[in-house]
């Protein structure tokens, strides 16, 4: 036949017109596959003469499989889509070979539609290849692809894929594939193209919107062809799933890192707490976020039953719970006090079955799963209870449990350490109560009143102190001081100079030398121990007051309505610098004056200025000071500065029979500046 038609008819100019490769095996079928005409390389790849092969489906000359997937191919071609595929053709009972199949209905042929088939025969390489670019095509986000560099059309090198038609379609323009580049992408892959176009390799990470809008992340690399035209052919790795999986493990690493920074967070709260209550508020709010329970409770044992702190009753999800004894074991808690095993239930028909007696209880709870561990110290009584509540069904994890037993173990030390300070405190406050006078000298010329209150922040108990002193010539000493630190060792030191001031104030009337002789007791012992004070020597007759000062805040004077700061010249604490001396100021108490001296913690904190402090106390004194009692319990109710720190203070007034004569009138260099 040489390149003529099997038929004869001279159909095969058609042929030659829709493949330039003549060589090739083709046919003209009709829309069904049946072959109308067939060259000659196409009837030597049968084995057949044409007229055994005209009028035959020519996917019916493969094997039953195949003849699927060619039946398949030529109804897909008729749909307006070019086809590919590959398929064996049986060489004999156990060999095959395989062929690429291309398949393209021509439209302008006259008369009933036409489909050109045309068989490309693979050399052992090519099959090879092919198979290569199967394998790394078929159900799997890759893309082996070419760009040619003339014309700007992309085309699959083994026919489409499905990531090729998700991203592509039929469409092979490049320009139309660039338009749904990610806009932040869009810059950095069209300078990387321009390059390609210059003879550069190409790779390239970028996100793409596909055609159902959906955004995915491409790896995409190519080598330079040099040729006519110049091509571009490399492969695209979808590869989204990766990117996501590094974001969520970035995503992961942060949130462990700042689960990390919170544990540590929250630990060292546990640590550094120092009241009950603050442990068990602790546990109760901020240790949700780590665990994502929707409410916790915590409740410390007192005397066999279970208690909340107040924080904990206001918010009203332990009210059930509080004041119910510790050893009730019909209840979760109770359980696990009692054999300090902690327990974990995952449902609430777990826990019910395990604690019938908790159904009552738990219908208002809309919890779906719980861990209950014990708050335990060094002993074997479990100090207190810490539950988590989840509003779901959930396991807590090998991880959960261990945290949760940690945290609850660094409570039970939290606990007993406060425990520990609250018992040294007791003794602190019942020494610093001890030492002090248990009732201050009294005179029938002067109207004294004195109150000392502990601290109230964190159990501290400090070293402020008072004494009313009576001397000789119809005087009277007046003291209030404030030994550094705070415990039982800031009491003792307190009750050591009280009782040195006194001895030495017996026989000494100029308070100067008092404070001084005080100050090189304290200076020889040895021992680091510093005290602001204040001392007044005040003549009952005349109403001459001669102060001595070490450091403690200025006096306070006030008359109805008014007031003044009055501050005498003052020295270094006792126990700072050896051989001090220490002035001394004088003025007059007139009658109907009232003299306050009190220790910073009065008028001083972080939150408080001295200033504002003595202000607040001035107007309050001006308010009530003709009543000394009255005026000592509205300071100490009212303490401008808190309760942060211990308060002393002593508040004395001259009764009207008390007149000072005329030669001992206030003189202005007496005076201090008014504040008032």
């Amino acid at each position: 036949m040489n390149g003529k038609s099997a038929s004869g008819d001279g159909s095969e100019a058609v042929l030659a017109g829709a493949f330039r490769h003549a060589p090739e095996p083709m046919a003209l079928t009709a829309a069904d596959g049946v072959i109308r005409h067939a060259n000659h390389a196409f009837t030597e790849l049968f084995g057949r003469d044409a007229d055994e092969l005209i009028g035959t489906a020519w996917f019916a000359l493969l094997d039953a499989e195949e003849a699927e997937r060619g039946a398949r191919a030529q109804h897909k071609a008729l749909a307006g889509e070019p086809r590919r595929v590959r398929l064996r053709l049986p060489v004999n009972d156990k060999f095959s070979q395989m062929v690429e199949v291309q398949i393209r209905p021509l439209r302008e042929e006259p008369g009933p539609e036409s489909v050109v088939v045309l068989f490309h025969t693979l050399s052992t390489e090519e099959a090879d290849l092919r198979v290569v670019g199967d394998l790394r095509t078929d159900n799997s986000d890759s893309v082996l692809w070419s760009l040619d560099l003339g014309s700007g059309r992309i085309r699959e090198l083994f026919g489409p894929t499905p990531l090729g038609s998700l991203l592509a379609g039929n469409d092979g323009d490049l320009e139309s594939i660039l338009e749904r580049i990610h806009p932040d992408d869009t810059a950095r892959v069209r300078d990387a193209m321009s390059a390609s176009f210059a003879g550069r390799d190409y790779e390239q990470r970028f996100r793409v919107f596909d055609r159902l809008g959906d955004e995915r992340s491409l790896h995409v690399r190519a080598r330079y062809v040099p040729g006519d035209p110049a091509r571009l052919v490399g492969i695209v790795d979808d590869v989204t799933e990766h990117v996501q999986l590094v974001r969520r493990l970035a995503d992961r690493r942060r949130t462990e890192a700042e689960h990390g920074r919170l544990v540590t967070e929250l630990s060292s709260k546990l640590v550094s707490a120092t009241t009950v209550d603050k442990v068990m508020d602790l546990l109760s709010e901020e240790f949700l976020p780590i665990f994502g329970g929707f409410s916790a409770a915590a409740l410390y044992v007192d005397d066999g039953v279970l208690r909340a702190s107040p924080s904990a009753l206001e918010r009203g999800n332990v009210t059930r719970i509080d004041g119910r004894r510790a050893d009730d074991t019909d209840y979760p808690m109770g359980a696990v006090i009692q054999d300090r095993q902690p327990r974990f239930f995952e449902s609430r028909a777990e826990i019910v079955s395990r604690f019938p007696a908790a159904v009552e209880m738990m219908r208002s709870i809309r919890g779906q799963a719980w861990a209950t561990v014990p708050i335990f110290g060094d002993g074997k009584v479990a100090l207190g209870v810490w539950q988590m509540v989840w509003d779901r069904p959930h396991h807590a994890s090998r991880d959960e449990r261990a945290l949760m037993l940690t945290f609850a173990g660094l409570a039970g030390q939290a606990l007993q350490r406060i425990k520990a300070q609250q018992a040294e405190l007791e003794l602190a406050d019942a020494v610093q109560r001890r030492m002090l006078p248990r009732q201050v000298a009294s005179f029938p010329d002067m109207h004294i009143a004195t109150k000392y209150l502990p601290s109230r922040a964190e159990w501290r108990i400090c070293g402020d102190f008072y004494d009313v002193i009576e001397l000789p010539d119809n005087k009277v000493g007046l003291l209030v001081g404030d030994v550094q630190g705070h415990g039982v060792e800031a009491a003792a030191a307190m009750g050591q100079i009280r009782v040195a001031f006194r001895a030495y104030a017996t026989n000494q009337s100029d308070p100067g030398v008092v404070l001084g002789e005080t100050n090189r007791l304290l200076t020889e012992t040895g021992e680091i121990v510093f005290a602001t004070c204040g001392y007044l020597v005040v003549d009952r007759g005349s109403g001459v007051m001669q102060a001595a000062w070490a450091g403690q805040p200025p006096a306070v004077l006030a008359t109805r309505g008014s007031y003044e700061l009055w501050s005498p010249e003052t020295g270094p604490p006792l126990g700072v610098l050896p051989d001090t001396e220490y002035t001394v100021t004088t003025r007059v108490l007139a009658p109907g004056t009232t003299l306050l001296l009190c220790s910073d913690g009065l008028v001083e904190s972080s939150e408080v200025t001295m200033q504002d402090g003595l202000a607040q106390v001035g107007e309050a004194l001006a308010e009530h000071g003709e009543d000394p009692t009255a005026a000592a319990q509205i300071l100490a109710e009212m303490a401008p500065a808190g309760r942060g720190d211990d308060i002393a203070l002593l508040i004395t007034r001259m009764t009207p029979r008390a007149t000072p004569p005329p030669e001992q009138a206030e003189s202005p260099e007496n005076l201090s500046v008014s504040s008032g």
